[in-house]
Order: C-alpha cells, then sequence, then structure tokens
C-alpha cells in the first residue's frame, strides 16, 4: 500500500494542481522518454507548443478568479479534443503543449488549427470578452535533438505562427 502511495504522490507531483495537466516538470519527462523511445524503435510523435492570445486582459480586466477558470477551461478544452494516448501540459502561466504520437507534420497542423479554434470558443465570459486565441507551433521530435532544443524549436514555430496569424488579421 505504500509503494502504491508513493507512486500516486510521484504522479500528482507532476500534475499542475489548477488545471490537472502535466506541468513543465512532468512534460519534461514525458518528452524526454518519448525521446527515447523514438530513437529505439523508430516511432514518430510531434509537439504542439501553444500559447494564449489576449490572455492578459482576462486576468487585467476580469481577475485572477477568471483568469484561473479560463485556464482550467483551456486546459478542458485541449484534454478533450485530443486522443487519449497525446499528453496534454501547461508548461507556464498561458504556455500549453501537447505531445502527440503516431502523427506527422500535417496532421498536427491541421490539429494544432483545430485547437486554435477550439481555444477561441472557449465558453468563459471573459475568454469571450477579451477575444482569447491561441497560437500553435509544430515541432516533429527527432532523436537527434535534446528535450531543450525541442522546445526551443517549438517556441519559435509558435512565435511565427502567432506572426502569421497577426498578419492574417
Amino acid at each position: 500500500a505504500a509503494e502504491a502511495r508513493i507512486a500516486e504522490l510521484e504522479f500528482r507531483a507532476e500534475i499542475d494542481a489548477l488545471t490537472d495537466v502535466r506541468n513543465r516538470q512532468g512534460f519534461e519527462r514525458e518528452l524526454k522518454r518519448s525521446l527515447a523511445y523514438i530513437a529505439r524503435y523508430d516511432a514518430s510523435a510531434v509537439l504542439l507548443y501553444i500559447d494564449l492570445d489576449g490572455f492578459k486582459a482576462v486576468n487585467d480586466g476580469h481577475g485572477h478568479t477568471a483568469g484561473d477558470a479560463v485556464l482550467r477551461a483551456v486546459a478542458h478544452t485541449l484534454t478533450r479534443h485530443v486522443r487519449a494516448s497525446d499528453v496534454v501540459a501547461q508548461l507556464s502561466g498561458d504556455e500549453f503543449a501537447v505531445l502527440m504520437w503516431n502523427a506527422d507534420v500535417h496532421q498536427a497542423e491541421a490539429k494544432a488549427h483545430e485547437l486554435e479554434r477550439c481555444i477561441a470558443e472557449v465558453n468563459h465570459p471573459a475568454a469571450k470578452a477579451a477575444k482569447l486565441g491561441a497560437s500553435a507551433g509544430v515541432v516533429l521530435l527527432s532523436a537527434d535533438l535534446t528535450a531543450s532544443q525541442i522546445l526551443d524549436a517549438a517556441d519559435r514555430a509558435m512565435y511565427a505562427r502567432k506572426r502569421e496569424r497577426k498578419d492574417d488579421r
């Protein structure tokens, strides 16, 4: 019973208490494990790096309680719209990640655009008032890269997507 309790506590240490998805520590462990698996079995996986657009206006205009509710709603939206085998994480305040197995870049880009649309439709008054949106960058995992390099590449891809979305408005 003690071993089971320890295992549960170790798992909970990697879950964000607010959003109930993996936290950065849990996500980085999963990413490193995924890279080892990809190297060994020549599998495929992609990383979606998602930044919320307009989230500052939620906190500034409606308070941090509303901001917390919006973050929970976004985490729930992401979890609801990905496969059970995919990993959803909150990396920092308004940055999320999704690790998708057995997907190529084209499938991941389609999923990223779908998730952007779903986040823009989050049904919370503060999210609607702030015109909450999201920008998602996509990177193919490669066993030749470290977890840190992949996160950096995904961050750059997200900022490129953010610029692209801004230019489209």
